[in-house]
C-alpha cells in the first residue's frame, strides 16, 4: 500500500509553509538574531545543508542494506565555519538548494509504500534510525527552524 498521503502531505506543507515564510521575511532582517540563537540567515543556510544531508539518508535508508551507517554530523561546526557562510552570504543558494532536495525526497516519498517506513539504518549518533524517523523529523524541521526565525524577529529565545 503506498505510504500514507497524509504523512507525504504533510512533509511538502512543511517545504512550502518555509519557502513562503522565507519569501514574506524583510531582508533587512535577515541578520537579526538573539544572543543565543541563530539569525534567519543562519537557519536558512542550515537548512540547506541539513536537507541535502536528509536527501542522502533517505536514498541510503530506501536503497542500502539494513543497518548501513547514516552519518551524522555538528551543525554548529558548520554553522560557524566562515568557508560555509552562514554569517554572511546571500540566501538565494541556500534557498534553491532547501527547495531542490526536498522537491526530489519528495518524489522518492511519492514512491514509497507504508512497510518501507520499517527500513533502517544506524545513525552515528542516534543508534536505529527508521525511515518513520527521518519522515516525521524532516517533516517538523522547516516548521521548527522557521519557528526559530519567528521568535529570533521577536527577540525570544
Amino acid at each position: 500500500m503506498r505510504l500514507n498521503a497524509h504523512r507525504v502531505a504533510a512533509y511538502e506543507a512543511a517545504t512550502r509553509a518555509f519557502e513562503a515564510q522565507v519569501a514574506a521575511l524583510d531582508r533587512s532582517a535577515l541578520d537579526l538574531k538573539h544572543p543565543e540563537g541563530w539569525s534567519p540567515r543562519q537557519v536558512i543556510h542550515h537548512l540547506a545543508d541539513s536537507e541535502a544531508q536528509s536527501y542522502a539518508r533517505l536514498r541510503r535508508l530506501v536503497a542500502e542494506p539494513l543497518g548501513s551507517i547514516i552519518q551524522g554530523y555538528d551543525e554548529n561546526l558548520w554553522a560557524v565555519h566562515p568557508a560555509l557562510g552562514y554569517e554572511n552570504d546571500p540566501i538565494e543558494t541556500p534557498l534553491a538548494i532547501f527547495s531542490a532536495v526536498r522537491a526530489g525526497s519528495l518524489a522518492v516519498l511519492r514512491h514509497l509504500e507504508d512497510e518501507d517506513l520499517a527500513r533502517y539504518g544506524e545513525h552515528t549518533e542516534r543508534g536505529r534510525y527508521t525511515l518513520a524517523d527521518w519522515l516525521a523529523g524532516y517533516s517538523k524541521h522547516p516548521l521548527d527552524h522557521g519557528e526559530q526565525i519567528a521568535k529570533a524577529l521577536r527577540g525570544e529565545k
